[in-house]
Protein backbone atom coordinates (compact mmCIF):
# COMPACT_ATOMS: atom_id res chain seq x y z
CA UNK A 1 0.00 0.00 0.00
CA UNK A 2 2.52 2.30 0.81
CA UNK A 3 4.67 1.64 -2.43
CA UNK A 4 0.89 2.22 -4.67
CA UNK A 5 0.51 5.89 -2.32
CA UNK A 6 4.22 6.81 -3.04
CA UNK A 7 3.58 6.26 -6.65
CA UNK A 8 0.24 7.99 -7.09
CA UNK A 9 1.29 10.97 -5.81
CA UNK A 10 4.38 11.12 -7.61
CA UNK A 11 2.06 10.98 -10.67
CA UNK A 12 -0.51 13.27 -9.46
CA UNK A 13 2.64 16.32 -8.08
CA UNK A 14 4.20 15.55 -11.46
CA UNK A 15 0.98 15.55 -13.51
CA UNK A 16 1.91 12.87 -15.82
CA UNK A 17 -0.44 10.52 -17.85
CA UNK A 18 -1.55 7.07 -15.65
CA UNK A 19 -0.04 4.99 -18.58
CA UNK A 20 3.05 5.60 -16.76
CA UNK A 21 2.52 3.92 -13.38
CA UNK A 22 5.57 1.09 -14.01
CA UNK A 23 7.99 4.25 -14.20
CA UNK A 24 6.41 5.74 -11.03
CA UNK A 25 5.94 2.71 -8.93
CA UNK A 26 9.59 1.52 -9.93
CA UNK A 27 11.19 4.95 -8.92
CA UNK A 28 8.66 4.89 -5.79
CA UNK A 29 10.65 1.67 -4.89
CA UNK A 30 13.82 3.04 -5.46
CA UNK A 31 13.21 5.95 -3.29
CA UNK A 32 11.74 4.31 -0.34
CA UNK A 33 14.43 1.51 -0.25
CA UNK A 34 16.75 4.42 0.14
CA UNK A 35 15.06 6.53 2.87
CA UNK A 36 15.73 6.23 6.45
CA UNK A 37 13.19 4.80 8.39
CA UNK A 38 12.22 4.55 12.62
CA UNK A 39 11.14 0.80 12.00
CA UNK A 40 15.21 0.38 11.20
CA UNK A 41 16.26 2.82 13.52
CA UNK A 42 17.05 5.32 11.52
CA UNK A 43 18.59 3.49 8.20
CA UNK A 44 17.90 2.62 4.74
CA UNK A 45 16.98 -1.01 3.89
CA UNK A 46 19.18 -0.59 1.04
CA UNK A 47 22.10 0.51 3.82
CA UNK A 48 21.16 -2.25 5.90
CA UNK A 49 21.42 -5.19 2.87
CA UNK A 50 24.22 -3.36 1.09
CA UNK A 51 25.92 -0.85 2.89
CA UNK A 52 26.62 -2.54 6.77
CA UNK A 53 27.13 -5.83 4.72
CA UNK A 54 29.99 -4.72 3.43
CA UNK A 55 31.35 -2.73 6.37
CA UNK A 56 31.10 -5.96 8.69
CA UNK A 57 32.79 -7.91 5.56
CA UNK A 58 35.71 -5.25 6.16
CA UNK A 59 36.06 -5.77 9.63
CA UNK A 60 38.67 -6.95 11.88
CA UNK A 61 36.30 -10.14 12.87
CA UNK A 62 36.09 -10.89 9.78
CA UNK A 63 39.81 -10.44 7.88
CA UNK A 64 40.15 -13.66 7.98
CA UNK A 65 37.15 -14.64 5.58
CA UNK A 66 37.89 -12.11 3.39
CA UNK A 67 41.51 -12.71 3.07
CA UNK A 68 40.48 -15.31 0.50
CA UNK A 69 39.35 -12.72 -2.29
CA UNK A 70 41.38 -9.46 -2.93
CA UNK A 71 37.79 -8.17 -4.57
CA UNK A 72 34.25 -9.35 -4.02
CA UNK A 73 32.94 -12.37 -5.55
CA UNK A 74 30.68 -12.08 -7.98
CA UNK A 75 27.52 -14.01 -7.65
CA UNK A 76 25.23 -13.11 -10.03
CA UNK A 77 27.82 -14.39 -12.72
CA UNK A 78 29.18 -17.90 -11.03
CA UNK A 79 29.77 -19.99 -14.15
CA UNK A 80 31.67 -17.11 -15.78
CA UNK A 81 33.78 -17.36 -12.65
CA UNK A 82 34.74 -20.32 -12.54
CA UNK A 83 35.22 -20.55 -15.86
CA UNK A 84 37.82 -17.89 -15.48
CA UNK A 85 39.28 -20.22 -12.64
CA UNK A 86 39.78 -22.30 -15.33
CA UNK A 87 41.30 -20.49 -17.46
CA UNK A 88 43.77 -18.47 -14.95
CA UNK A 89 44.77 -22.29 -13.43
CA UNK A 90 45.12 -23.94 -17.14
CA UNK A 91 47.28 -20.65 -18.01
CA UNK A 92 49.32 -20.60 -14.78
CA UNK A 93 50.01 -24.28 -15.70
CA UNK A 94 51.08 -24.57 -18.99
CA UNK A 95 52.85 -21.85 -18.99
CA UNK A 96 54.90 -22.50 -16.15
CA UNK A 97 55.53 -26.14 -17.33
CA UNK A 98 56.68 -25.05 -20.69
CA UNK A 99 58.89 -21.81 -19.46
CA UNK A 100 60.98 -24.18 -17.28
CA UNK A 101 61.82 -26.75 -19.72
CA UNK A 102 62.36 -23.91 -22.65
CA UNK A 103 64.94 -22.77 -20.06
CA UNK A 104 66.66 -25.65 -18.98
CA UNK A 105 66.64 -26.15 -22.66
CA UNK A 106 68.14 -22.95 -23.26
CA UNK A 107 71.09 -24.09 -20.80
CA UNK A 108 71.90 -27.12 -22.02
CA UNK A 109 72.15 -26.55 -26.07
CA UNK A 110 74.70 -23.71 -25.37
CA UNK A 111 73.14 -21.18 -23.57
CA UNK A 112 75.00 -19.54 -20.87
CA UNK A 113 73.76 -15.56 -20.05
CA UNK A 114 72.20 -15.60 -17.25
CA UNK A 115 70.82 -11.74 -17.94
CA UNK A 116 69.29 -13.14 -20.63
CA UNK A 117 67.23 -16.35 -19.14
CA UNK A 118 66.22 -13.41 -16.46
CA UNK A 119 65.02 -10.82 -19.68
CA UNK A 120 62.64 -13.33 -21.26
CA UNK A 121 60.98 -13.71 -17.62
CA UNK A 122 59.48 -10.30 -18.27
CA UNK A 123 60.30 -9.48 -21.99
CA UNK A 124 56.81 -10.79 -22.92
CA UNK A 125 55.03 -8.09 -21.71
CA UNK A 126 53.53 -6.27 -25.19
CA UNK A 127 51.89 -9.55 -26.43
CA UNK A 128 49.21 -8.31 -23.55
CA UNK A 129 48.82 -4.58 -25.19
CA UNK A 130 46.23 -5.56 -27.65
CA UNK A 131 43.79 -6.70 -25.02
CA UNK A 132 44.69 -3.36 -22.68
CA UNK A 133 43.68 -1.45 -25.44
CA UNK A 134 40.16 -3.60 -25.63
CA UNK A 135 39.61 -4.34 -22.01
CA UNK A 136 36.04 -2.91 -21.02
CA UNK A 137 36.32 -0.47 -18.57
CA UNK A 138 34.68 -2.47 -16.05
CA UNK A 139 32.90 -5.46 -15.13
CA UNK A 140 29.52 -5.80 -16.88
CA UNK A 141 28.37 -8.37 -13.91
CA UNK A 142 29.08 -6.58 -10.40
CA UNK A 143 28.94 -7.30 -6.83
CA UNK A 144 25.83 -5.98 -5.56
CA UNK A 145 26.04 -2.52 -3.62
CA UNK A 146 29.37 -2.29 -4.88
CA UNK A 147 29.21 0.96 -7.24
CA UNK A 148 32.87 1.89 -7.65
CA UNK A 149 33.08 4.54 -6.05
CA UNK A 150 36.02 4.20 -3.98
CA UNK A 151 38.28 7.21 -5.09
CA UNK A 152 40.85 5.75 -7.66
CA UNK A 153 44.97 6.06 -6.53
CA UNK A 154 47.25 8.95 -7.40
CA UNK A 155 49.59 8.77 -10.78
CA UNK A 156 52.66 8.79 -8.25
CA UNK A 157 51.13 6.08 -5.80
CA UNK A 158 50.84 3.76 -8.79
CA UNK A 159 53.95 4.85 -9.97
CA UNK A 160 55.78 3.84 -6.96
CA UNK A 161 53.69 0.40 -7.23
CA UNK A 162 54.57 -0.67 -10.58
CA UNK A 163 58.28 0.23 -9.87
CA UNK A 164 58.99 -0.97 -7.09
CA UNK A 165 56.99 -4.18 -7.91
CA UNK A 166 58.86 -4.11 -11.50
CA UNK A 167 62.89 -3.92 -9.47
CA UNK A 168 61.56 -6.79 -7.34
CA UNK A 169 60.60 -8.68 -10.13
CA UNK A 170 64.11 -8.36 -11.84
CA UNK A 171 65.57 -8.85 -8.65
CA UNK A 172 63.77 -12.41 -8.48
CA UNK A 173 63.68 -13.39 -11.82
CA UNK A 174 67.77 -13.28 -11.91
CA UNK A 175 67.94 -15.72 -8.60
CA UNK A 176 65.59 -18.07 -10.61
CA UNK A 177 67.59 -17.83 -13.44
CA UNK A 178 71.22 -18.52 -11.83
CA UNK A 179 69.19 -21.58 -9.60
CA UNK A 180 68.00 -22.87 -13.17
CA UNK A 181 71.57 -23.03 -14.53
CA UNK A 182 73.36 -24.96 -11.58
CA UNK A 183 70.16 -27.35 -10.53
CA UNK A 184 68.76 -30.21 -12.77
CA UNK A 185 64.95 -29.37 -13.22
CA UNK A 186 64.06 -32.00 -11.40
CA UNK A 187 66.05 -30.21 -7.92
CA UNK A 188 64.73 -26.70 -9.08
CA UNK A 189 61.29 -27.44 -9.11
CA UNK A 190 61.03 -29.30 -6.08
CA UNK A 191 62.53 -26.39 -4.11
CA UNK A 192 60.25 -24.00 -5.56
CA UNK A 193 57.56 -26.13 -3.91
CA UNK A 194 59.19 -24.05 -0.90
CA UNK A 195 57.56 -21.06 -2.17
CA UNK A 196 54.34 -22.25 -1.11
CA UNK A 197 55.30 -22.22 2.90
CA UNK A 198 56.68 -18.39 2.31
CA UNK A 199 53.54 -17.20 0.74
CA UNK A 200 51.64 -18.36 4.01
CA UNK A 201 54.07 -16.80 5.61
CA UNK A 202 53.76 -13.43 4.23
CA UNK A 203 49.91 -13.49 3.83
CA UNK A 204 49.76 -14.09 7.16
CA UNK A 205 51.07 -10.61 8.14
CA UNK A 206 50.32 -8.80 4.94
CA UNK A 207 46.99 -10.51 4.40
CA UNK A 208 45.74 -11.53 7.70
CA UNK A 209 45.63 -15.05 6.04
CA UNK A 210 44.07 -17.23 9.06
CA UNK A 211 47.46 -19.85 9.59
CA UNK A 212 45.57 -23.08 10.17
CA UNK A 213 47.12 -26.18 11.38
CA UNK A 214 47.07 -27.65 8.12
CA UNK A 215 48.51 -24.79 6.54
CA UNK A 216 51.89 -24.88 9.33
CA UNK A 217 52.17 -28.58 8.85
CA UNK A 218 52.51 -27.74 4.93
CA UNK A 219 55.06 -25.04 5.58
CA UNK A 220 57.43 -27.45 7.34
CA UNK A 221 57.02 -30.68 5.51
CA UNK A 222 57.40 -28.40 2.03
CA UNK A 223 60.95 -26.81 3.56
CA UNK A 224 61.77 -30.12 4.93
CA UNK A 225 61.01 -31.75 1.60
CA UNK A 226 63.48 -29.13 -0.37
CA UNK A 227 66.19 -29.00 2.12
CA UNK A 228 66.58 -32.65 1.53
CA UNK A 229 68.07 -32.13 -2.03
CA UNK A 230 70.59 -30.06 -0.93
CA UNK A 231 72.03 -33.07 0.54
CA UNK A 232 71.51 -35.63 -2.58
CA UNK A 233 73.14 -34.41 -6.01
CA UNK A 234 74.75 -35.52 -8.99
CA UNK A 235 76.76 -32.99 -9.43
CA UNK A 236 80.34 -33.11 -8.69
CA UNK A 237 80.93 -29.45 -8.21
CA UNK A 238 79.08 -28.89 -4.86
CA UNK A 239 79.88 -24.99 -4.85
CA UNK A 240 77.50 -24.63 -7.84
CA UNK A 241 75.46 -26.77 -6.72
CA UNK A 242 74.63 -24.86 -3.36
CA UNK A 243 74.39 -21.47 -5.16
CA UNK A 244 71.98 -22.62 -6.68
CA UNK A 245 70.36 -24.06 -3.84
CA UNK A 246 70.92 -21.14 -2.34
CA UNK A 247 69.87 -18.99 -5.47
CA UNK A 248 66.22 -21.02 -5.58
CA UNK A 249 65.44 -20.58 -1.78
CA UNK A 250 65.52 -16.86 -2.05
CA UNK A 251 63.90 -16.75 -5.27
CA UNK A 252 60.97 -18.82 -3.60
CA UNK A 253 61.04 -16.28 -0.97
CA UNK A 254 61.01 -13.32 -2.86
CA UNK A 255 58.03 -14.61 -5.15
CA UNK A 256 56.01 -15.17 -2.27
CA UNK A 257 56.19 -11.90 -1.04
CA UNK A 258 55.69 -10.41 -4.05
CA UNK A 259 52.76 -12.90 -4.60
CA UNK A 260 51.63 -11.24 -1.21
CA UNK A 261 51.80 -7.82 -1.78
CA UNK A 262 50.14 -7.70 -5.44
CA UNK A 263 46.93 -9.15 -3.48
CA UNK A 264 47.61 -6.21 -0.52
CA UNK A 265 47.69 -3.66 -3.30
CA UNK A 266 44.73 -4.86 -4.85
CA UNK A 267 42.82 -4.78 -1.78
CA UNK A 268 44.50 -1.43 -0.23
CA UNK A 269 45.25 0.76 -3.10
CA UNK A 270 44.07 -0.19 -6.70
CA UNK A 271 40.41 -1.31 -5.33
CA UNK A 272 38.66 -1.65 -8.48
CA UNK A 273 37.14 -4.68 -10.36
CA UNK A 274 37.93 -4.75 -13.99
CA UNK A 275 40.16 -6.91 -16.29
CA UNK A 276 42.37 -3.18 -16.90
CA UNK A 277 43.92 -3.67 -13.25
CA UNK A 278 44.91 -7.46 -13.69
CA UNK A 279 46.68 -6.11 -17.11
CA UNK A 280 48.32 -2.68 -15.82
CA UNK A 281 49.63 -5.32 -12.87
CA UNK A 282 51.09 -7.35 -15.49
CA UNK A 283 52.54 -4.73 -17.98
CA UNK A 284 53.77 -1.73 -16.26
CA UNK A 285 55.90 -3.87 -13.52
CA UNK A 286 57.09 -5.81 -16.33
CA UNK A 287 58.29 -2.56 -18.62
CA UNK A 288 60.33 -1.62 -15.45
CA UNK A 289 61.77 -5.17 -14.75
CA UNK A 290 62.98 -5.06 -18.45
CA UNK A 291 64.34 -1.78 -17.98
CA UNK A 292 66.51 -2.51 -14.77
CA UNK A 293 67.56 -5.86 -16.69
CA UNK A 294 68.73 -3.92 -19.74
CA UNK A 295 70.56 -1.93 -18.19
CA UNK A 296 72.18 -4.97 -15.69
CA UNK A 297 73.59 -6.69 -19.25
CA UNK A 298 74.75 -3.67 -20.85
CA UNK A 299 76.39 -2.32 -17.64
CA UNK A 300 78.00 -5.81 -17.09
CA UNK A 301 79.13 -5.78 -20.75
CA UNK A 302 77.52 -9.20 -21.48
CA UNK A 303 75.94 -8.20 -24.03
CA UNK A 304 78.92 -8.53 -26.54
CA UNK A 305 78.55 -12.25 -25.84
CA UNK A 306 75.38 -12.98 -27.25
CA UNK A 307 75.96 -12.99 -30.73
CA UNK A 308 78.51 -15.73 -29.97
CA UNK A 309 76.46 -17.25 -28.13
CA UNK A 310 73.77 -17.34 -30.74
CA UNK A 311 76.25 -18.48 -33.37
CA UNK A 312 77.79 -22.09 -31.18
CA UNK A 313 73.93 -22.75 -30.32
CA UNK A 314 73.77 -26.34 -30.93
CA UNK A 315 70.26 -25.95 -32.14
CA UNK A 316 71.28 -23.20 -34.75
CA UNK A 317 70.72 -19.98 -34.84
CA UNK A 318 66.79 -19.69 -35.44
CA UNK A 319 66.54 -22.53 -32.84
CA UNK A 320 67.79 -20.21 -30.32
CA UNK A 321 65.96 -17.38 -31.22
CA UNK A 322 62.49 -19.54 -30.97
CA UNK A 323 63.76 -20.67 -27.95
CA UNK A 324 63.96 -17.40 -26.41
CA UNK A 325 60.79 -15.77 -28.20
CA UNK A 326 58.68 -18.82 -26.72
CA UNK A 327 60.16 -18.65 -23.24
CA UNK A 328 59.29 -15.05 -23.11
CA UNK A 329 55.62 -16.15 -24.37
CA UNK A 330 55.35 -18.83 -22.09
CA UNK A 331 55.99 -17.14 -18.76
CA UNK A 332 53.60 -13.99 -19.86
CA UNK A 333 51.16 -16.81 -20.20
CA UNK A 334 52.14 -17.69 -16.50
CA UNK A 335 51.98 -14.26 -15.21
CA UNK A 336 48.30 -13.35 -16.58
CA UNK A 337 47.15 -16.77 -14.79
CA UNK A 338 49.16 -16.29 -11.70
CA UNK A 339 48.04 -12.10 -11.41
CA UNK A 340 44.00 -12.88 -12.51
CA UNK A 341 44.26 -15.60 -9.61
CA UNK A 342 45.65 -13.47 -7.20
CA UNK A 343 42.87 -10.82 -8.46
CA UNK A 344 39.96 -13.24 -8.11
CA UNK A 345 40.93 -15.31 -5.19
CA UNK A 346 44.36 -14.62 -3.09
CA UNK A 347 47.77 -15.10 -3.46
CA UNK A 348 47.91 -18.19 -1.81
CA UNK A 349 45.32 -19.96 -3.64
CA UNK A 350 47.53 -19.28 -6.95
CA UNK A 351 50.57 -20.04 -5.08
CA UNK A 352 48.41 -23.15 -4.45
CA UNK A 353 47.70 -23.73 -8.11
CA UNK A 354 51.33 -23.07 -9.10
CA UNK A 355 53.18 -25.43 -6.48
CA UNK A 356 50.14 -28.08 -8.24
CA UNK A 357 51.92 -28.13 -11.41
CA UNK A 358 55.61 -28.71 -10.23
CA UNK A 359 54.83 -32.71 -10.56
CA UNK A 360 54.05 -31.95 -13.69
CA UNK A 361 57.61 -30.34 -14.61
CA UNK A 362 59.19 -33.43 -12.81
CA UNK A 363 57.68 -35.93 -14.91
CA UNK A 364 58.42 -33.82 -18.39
CA UNK A 365 62.06 -33.29 -17.10
CA UNK A 366 63.11 -37.12 -16.39
CA UNK A 367 61.04 -37.63 -19.90
CA UNK A 368 63.20 -34.72 -21.89
CA UNK A 369 66.35 -34.39 -19.69
CA UNK A 370 66.60 -37.95 -18.43
CA UNK A 371 66.68 -36.09 -14.52
CA UNK A 372 67.44 -38.97 -12.03
CA UNK A 373 64.47 -39.75 -9.57
CA UNK A 374 66.44 -41.06 -6.54
CA UNK A 375 64.49 -41.98 -3.77
CA UNK A 376 65.34 -38.34 -2.33
CA UNK A 377 63.64 -36.82 -5.04
CA UNK A 378 60.73 -39.26 -4.94
CA UNK A 379 59.79 -38.93 -1.26
CA UNK A 380 60.35 -34.99 -1.95
CA UNK A 381 57.89 -35.18 -4.31
CA UNK A 382 55.18 -37.37 -2.91
CA UNK A 383 55.39 -35.04 0.42
CA UNK A 384 54.66 -32.39 -2.02
CA UNK A 385 51.86 -34.00 -3.71
CA UNK A 386 50.02 -34.78 -0.51
CA UNK A 387 50.53 -31.48 0.84
CA UNK A 388 49.52 -29.77 -2.15
CA UNK A 389 45.83 -31.36 -1.78
CA UNK A 390 45.23 -30.78 1.37
CA UNK A 391 46.24 -26.88 0.47
CA UNK A 392 44.19 -26.80 -1.75
CA UNK A 393 40.65 -28.41 0.24
CA UNK A 394 42.27 -26.28 3.10
CA UNK A 395 42.44 -22.93 0.46
CA UNK A 396 39.26 -23.64 -0.99
CA UNK A 397 36.92 -24.71 2.07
Amino acid sequence: MHITKTGLTMLFHANVPLHLWVEAFSTAVFIINRLPTSVLNGTSPFEILYVKEAKEADSPENANVNNESSVPQLRPCKWKWWLQMAIYSFFVLSGQSVATLLGRLYYDKGGNSKWMATLVQTAGFPILIPFLCISPAARKCTTAGNYNATKPPSALILAALYVSLGVFVAAVSMLYSIGLLYLPVSTYSLICASQLGFNAFFSYFLNSQKFTPFIANSLVLLTISSTLLVFQTDSTDSTKTSKGFLCTVGASAGYALMLSVTQLSFRKILKRETFKVVLDMIIYPSLVANIAILVGLFASGKWKSLNGEMEKYELGRISYVMVLVWTAVCWQVFSTGIVGLIFEVSSLFSNVISTLGLPIVLVLAVVFFHDKMDGVKSKAKSECANQLSEDSLVERG
